[in-house]
Parts: structure tokens; C-alpha cells; sequence
């Protein structure tokens, strides 16, 4: 609305001031709709700029279609920083980026905290704000949300070509009542990892097929001035500590362990390994509040000889601590029940998509899904990180050592179960800290313990 004059003056200020655009540009990456940020904090200024250059200015992050119409994705995720994927996945996206320029940019926007982008994407969900493209969390809380109309749906696309790359049931357990509105991605599969350096200097010459054994290596351990285990009590799930009793509960209970009620009386004789794991110098002294950077910090610093992980640690104990990394082998938890010779897994990480009833949008979604996921792609995050991934890929021969480990594990596997978190929603999951660290100061009982869950699940 200003004089021509005027805004002309306007224009050549904003393009002789460096730091105004730059502010354009943080407005931009600051949602996940620069153009409605824009005009919300810039209206005026962004009149003054878009009006005489609207012959030749392209609008980022656009809905409609057509020639000089690029449409933006933000992408926000924690496969940045200190994740081991944060290279290969940054890499693939400049790679994406380069091969659309002109119609499609993908923008990255940083979330190192694993748990907190965890609650961000759960709290965005539940009031109705979903990202362009993000890492959605497979599992009984996340899953709801297929009932609403918030995800894009790739039923059809996956009907094609694209669902042929996966391996044998991955598709089908990213659908629910015939829909797929998130897309197969990462694999976890978490066994115990083990320094043999240490139990070799403790002397134990082979890792425990018995708890009973697995006690007696321990008290070998901690004579030698080594810390048995890891362990961790915080961060949203206790993850390290959740995935023993996991393991200690399908020693007892099989695969089918989590189709039984919780108050089946072999939850509460894995809480009472659980515990012992915590008593007598069996874990450090942080472990009660402990995250996930004090129980794997503990293992690459050789504080500990055992713990819990996934491959996509592989990256990071590799960079981080090559001396623990050459170190670690795998093994089965050792038996407490019936059942041994088994590992857990899971799907770990899917894709997902803001819905949306622009076809530019949907098309540019699902081409950066499909390129994520692409058999080539997939095989050097692999490489180069140690994840595993839901799809069909070779390896190349120099696979990491650590790795190849993942492969004899699942391989000669006598089944592979599965974690409580992919059974129990998160109001569970989340009480499974609280209730630990109860139980290790002496306020619960191992059967109180498993009451706080019955009663989380309430």
C-alpha cells in the first residue's frame, strides 16, 4: 500500500541489508510453512520485496504447480550431530536436493535430543501439528493416529514397485485396517554386547549361557575392578534397563511372552533379576537417574563390560572409542527360564508425512520417501552408520567386524522376540523408570514394581 517511490526505496534496503534477509531466512526455517510465517512477521516488508520481483522470484515451500514452483520439506529429525547417521543422511540429502533443484528442497532441521524430538513429534500430533516429512515412532501410541486424517497415506504407493524392495512382512507391520500411513524404514535389533578384554582380564573365557553363570562372571568382574553392566533408570523409556527385563521376561516367557497379563507371575520374577542387576556394584552409581549418554558412556569408556544396544551405536563406538569398538562381541542374554539362543527386534524408526490434498506436495513427499528408502541409499547408511533397515540390500565385503556380528546373531537365532515398548502404550513405558528406581531404593517390591505398570496401563 505504500507509494511506488517508497517501496521501491524499501526494496533496495532490504537488498543492501544482508541481516534482514537473513531474518527472512530464520522466519523460514523457523515452521513448517515459511510463507504463512513470513507474513505473520514480515508482511510488511515481504510486500515491499515479492511485489516487483513477482515475474522471476520462485515461492518456497508453495502448494500450488506449475513452472518455477518449488515445494519445500522440512525435515525435522535427531539423525544429526552425534548420530551415527547423521552423515549419510545429510549426504543423501544434498544428493536429493541437487537432483530437484528447481522443484523440490528438503530442508533439515536439527533435533539432537532423541527423546525430547520424541515428545515434540507426540505433543505436535496430539493438537494437530504434524511436519512435512519426520520420524515417526512405531508403536501403540504412535499408531493411533493412523485413524485420523493427520498422515499421508502410502497404501497405494507401496502396492507398487516401491513395496517390493521391502523384506517379507515390514509393509504389513506398518498397516493397520488395510492402511499404511507410515513407511517401513530402520530395524532394531538389540543382543548384549560384551568387552572381551575385560572378561578376559577378569577371567572369563566365554560370556555366560546361564544367569547362575552370568553372576559368577560378575563377581569375577568387579574383583578385577570392573563394573559388571550398564544400566539407566532415565530418559523417556530407561532404555538399557528396559531392554534386560525384556530379555529376562521372554527367557521366561517365550515369544509370546507379552500376549500374557501383566499380572502372570513371571513379570514379577524378572523384576527380581532386574533388581539384583542393580545391587551389589552390578551397574554403576549413576544408573539410578542415568540416560542413555551415561549407561553407552560407561561401556565406550570400558567402565563396564556388558550392555544393551541396537547396530546404529556401531557408528558411534567406532569413532568415539575404536579401542571398545575392536573390543565388543555379541551374545544371547543369558538364560533365566526355558528359553535361550534368542534376541529381540523391532521396527524402529519409520517415515511419515503431513497429509495433504496438494498433489505437489504428496508427490514430493513420497520421492523423498522412496529415495530414503532406496535399496543403494539404505546399503550405505548401512555401511556407514551400522543400521539395519527393513528393505532388501546387499553388503559389501568389508563390512564392519561389529556388524557382522549383528548378522550371525540374527541369523542363528532360535527366534527373535520382542521389547515391552511395542506391546504397551507410553503411559507404560514411561512408568518403567520410575518404577525401577523405586524398586533400587528400596520404596517398591519387585511385585510393586509390576503393580506400577498394571496400574500405568490402567
Amino acid at each position: 500500500t505504500r507509494p511506488s517511490a517508497e517501496r521501491a526505496q524499501a526494496t533496495h534496503n532490504l537488498e543492501m541489508r544482508p541481516e534482514t534477509l537473513g531474518a527472512l531466512t530464520e522466519g523460514r526455517q523457523s515452521g513448517y510453512r515459511w510463507g504463512m510465517t513470513c507474513y505473520n512477521r514480515f508482511r510488511v516488508l515481504l510486500a515491499a520485496l515479492l511485489l516487483p520481483c513477482a515475474a522471476t522470484l520462485a515461492v518456497a515451500g508453495g502448494d500450488g504447480e506449475g513452472a518455477g514452483i518449488v515445494t519445500e520439506l522440512q525435515f525435522p529429525t535427531f539423525w544429526v550431530g552425534q548420530d551415527s547417521k547423521a552423515a549419510p543422511i545429510a549426504a543423501l540429502i544434498d544428493r536429493f536436493n541437487a537432483d530437484n533443484e528447481g522443484s523440490i528442497n528438503v530442508v533439515l532441521e536439527p533435533n539432537p535430543d532423541t527423546d525430547g524430538y520424541r515428545t515434540k513429534i507426540q505433543t505436535g500430533m496430539a493438537v494437530g501439528q504434524v511436519p512435512d516429512v519426520f520420524v515417526f515412532a512405531p508403536g501403540p501410541t504412535q499408531f493411533q493416529y493412523y485413524a485420523s486424517d493427520l498422515l499421508l497415506d502410502f497404501t497405494d504407493d507401496l502396492a507398487g514397485p516401491w513395496g517390493d524392495t521391502y523384506v517379507a512382512g515390514a509393509v504389513a507391520g506398518a498397516t493397520r485396517d488395510g492402511r499404511t500411513k507410515s513407511v517401513p524404514f530402520e530395524i532394531g535389533v538389540v543382543p548384549i554386547w560384551y568387552n572381551t578384554e575385560l572378561m578376559e582380564r577378569a577371567g572369563v573365557a566365554e560370556f555366560p549361557q546361564t544367569m547362575e553363570e552370568f553372576w559368577d562372571a560378575a563377581d569375577q568382574l568387579k574383583a578385577a575392578g570392573v563394573t559388571p553392566t550398564s544400566q539407566m533408570t532415565g530418559g523417556t523409556n530407561a532404555w538399557t534397563s528396559m531392554l534386560w527385563y525384556s530379555h529376562i521376561a521372554t527367557s521366561l516367557g517365550g515369544p509370546e511372552v507379552w500376549e500374557r497379563p501383566l499380572t502372570d507371575p513371571l513379570f514379577t520374577e524378572a523384576a527380581e533379576v532386574l533388581l539384583r542387576l542393580y545391587q551389589d556394584g552390578n551397574t554403576t552409581a549413576d544408573a539410578v537417574g542415568g540416560d542413555a549418554g551415561v549407561s553407552g558412556g560407561h561401556y565406550m569408556a570400558q567402565d563396564t563390560a556388558v550392555f544393551i544396544n541396537g547396530p546404529w551405536y556401531i557408528g558411534r563406538i567406532r569413532r568415539d572409542a575404536p579401542e571398545t569398538h575392536a573390543a565388543t562381541k555379541l551374545a544371547y542374554a543369558p538364560q533365566v527360564g526355558d528359553h535361550h539362543g534368542f534376541t529381540l527386534g523391532f521396527p524402529l524408526s519409520n517415515l511419515a508425512a503431513a497429509n495433504t490434498d496438494n498433489p505437489a506436495r504428496r508427490a514430493a513427499a513420497v520421492k523423498f520417501m522412496q529415495w530414503l528408502t532406496a535399496p543403494a541409499n539404505v546399503q550405505m547408511i548401512t555401511e556407514q552408520a551400522g543400521s539395519m533397515f527393513a528393505l532388501k540390500y546387499e553388503l559389501g565385503d568389508d563390512l564392519d567386524p561389529l556388524l557382522q556380528e549383528f548378522v550371525r546373531i540374527v541369523g542363528n537365532a532360535s527366534f527373535v522376540g520382542t521389547p515391552i515398548f511395542v506391546h504397551y502404550p507410553s503411559e507404560v513405558i514411561l512408568e518403567i523408570g520410575q518404577a525401577i528406581g523405586a524398586m533400587v531404593v528400596g520404596g517398591a517390591s519387585p511385585a510393586d514394581f509390576v503393580q506400577m505398570l498394571i496400574e500405568a496401563n490402567e
